[in-house]
Order: structure tokens, then C-alpha cells, then sequence
């Protein structure tokens, strides 16, 4: 017979070690789709390079002109060639993997028939959602850092460590312009976790993965499309991707701040609301798959 504790739980029961970040971790880094997003952040920078340097320069009107004007400046150093690989990644590329990685939690587990199991494990369902949050929000940080770390290598590599260009034309030392690299990454962090929360969030609604992850990236793109709006006034303001892009304010010099913390309190809001909805909609499920 099993001896158990007052409160009914197994001698030796403990929530905490049900399911461990760590376990959850391995997970991660043994599945298919986490070798090959990484595997893909890699090669980004070098197929960017490769693109800069067997490619052709356009002819066309002053839309390509500065295009070919931001390539130029891209190609001037490590710094410059790392803030355009940002800039371009930015707005769709990283939201496609941070949705992957967080609507992939609860969801996934749930198709393959395997989330009933876990909770009669028993994993408390706090420590599950806390644990699949934790390490969903850990694998999207590393990979913005790896895509900024391999881009800063193959940009010293390729174009030399040379001051950042900023907006103004002005000129920033390697150093400092480390440390604006830094904080476009952190900021980019901050922004990124609404896509990642929305995600996780419909993770726990439903047994699809893709539903999951195809959500979240709409909902950024249709916030997107209608930021261009200008009938909207200062309605777009509410919009959870209106200050994606402000973290071009550390591009300056002076830095600009206040469109960087107005950016930062929205983004945190709206993620800190879909994270709140994800717990309450979970504690309250009947799990059946």
C-alpha cells in the first residue's frame, strides 16, 4: 500500500520537481524544428553577405536609391551590417519564430494526445503552463541572440569593425555601438513577447500548433496594416505593433527614449493581459486530449 501524506499526496510528492525547466529544455533542443530554426539563423547573415557581395546594383527611382543607400551603409561595418539584419528580420521573421516557439507549447502536447497524461502525473497545471511558458520565452531569446551574435562575426569578418552609421550620419565608436546593439536586442525582447504571449495563449485554446502560431502572426500583421491607417489618428497609438520600430531612437545621437518606453509599456500590457487570459483559460479547461 502507498503511504501517503494528510493532504492525500504520495510520501515524497513534490510539485516542483514534476517537470523541470531543464527537462523541458532538452525537449526543445531535440526536436526538428528547433535545430532547423537555429540551423536557419546561422546561414541568415552569411546568405545576407553572399547577397551583398554577388549582387547587382539596382537602377531604378529614389524608393531604390535608398534602398541601395541602406545596403551601402549595411556594408560598412559589423555594426551597420547587424542593425540591417535586425531590421529586416525584425518584423516578420522574429515574430514567425517567437509565435513558433510559444504557440507550440501546450498545443502540441495536447494533438499528440500527450497532455492529459502529463497533468495525471501528476504535473500541477501551473508549473506545466509556467515551465512550457518559461522555456518557450527562453528559446526566443536565444534566438535573437544568436542571429545577432553570428551576424556580428560574420559582419567583422566580411566588412571590419567600424563605427555605427546612424540615421543622422553621424558616427558612433565599435564600442558604444555595442552596447546600442545591445539595447535594440533588449528592446526588440520586450517587443516580441506580445506575438509570444498571443501565441501561448491560443496554444492553451486549442489542440492545433499551426491555429496557435498562425494566429499570433496575423494578429501582427493585420495591427500592421492598419498602423498605416493615418485616418485612424491617434487611435493607432492602441495598436500593439505601433512602436515595433522604435527602437531605431538608439540609432541616434542623441538617443531617443520616449517613443522606446511608451513602445515598452504597451508591449508589456498587452503581453502581461494575453498571459493572464492563458492562465485563467487553462486552470479552467477540461483537458481531454
Amino acid at each position: 500500500m502507498t503511504a501517503s501524506t494528510v493532504d492525500g499526496r504520495a510520501a515524497g510528492y513534490r510539485p516542483a520537481r514534476t517537470l523541470s525547466v531543464g527537462t523541458e529544455i532538452r525537449r526543445q533542443l531535440t526536436r526538428r524544428r528547433t535545430q532547423l530554426v537555429f540551423a536557419f539563423l546561422v546561414a541568415l547573415p552569411v546568405i545576407l553577405f553572399l547577397a551583398f557581395r554577388f549582387g547587382t546594383d539596382g537602377n531604378g527611382g529614389s524608393a531604390q536609391n535608398q534602398s541601395d543607400a541602406f545596403v551601402t551603409v549595411a556594408k560598412s561595418g559589423a555594426a551597420n551590417f547587424t542593425v540591417f539584419t535586425l531590421f529586416v528580420s525584425a518584423s516578420f521573421l522574429l515574430v514567425v519564430i517567437v509565435a513558433l516557439f510559444c504557440g507550440d507549447t501546450v498545443a502540441s502536447e495536447a494533438s499528440a494526445g500527450s497532455l492529459r497524461y502529463l497533468l495525471a502525473a501528476p504535473v500541477p497545471r501551473r508549473r506545466l503552463l509556467g515551465v512550457k511558458y518559461a522555456v518557450g520565452l527562453l528559446s526566443s531569446a536565444a534566438a535573437l541572440v544568436v542571429l545577432t551574435g553570428v551576424t556580428l562575426a560574420v559582419g567583422a569578418a566580411a566588412f571590419g569593425w567600424h563605427p555605427l552609421v546612424t540615421m543622422t550620419g553621424d558616427t558612433i565608436a565599435p564600442g558604444p555601438a555595442l552596447g546600442r546593439i545591445a539595447g535594440v536586442v533588449g528592446y526588440l525582447a520586450i517587443v516580441l513577447l506580445v506575438p509570444a504571449a498571443l501565441a501561448f495563449l491560443l496554444s492553451v485554446c486549442t489542440d492545433n500548433a499551426l491555429g496557435a502560431v498562425g494566429g499570433a502572426v496575423l494578429l501582427v500583421i493585420v495591427s500592421s496594416i492598419l498602423d498605416q491607417v493615418t485616418a485612424l489618428g491617434g487611435l493607432r497609438a492602441l495598436l500593439p505593433t505601433h512602436y515595433q520600430d522604435a527602437y531605431t531612437g538608439l540609432l541616434a545621437d542623441p538617443v531617443r527614449w520616449d517613443l522606446m518606453a511608451r513602445g515598452a509599456f504597451s508591449a508589456l500590457i498587452y503581453a502581461g493581459g494575453f498571459t493572464a487570459l492563458a492562465w485563467w483559460r487553462f486552470l479552467r479547461k477540461d483537458v481531454t486530449s
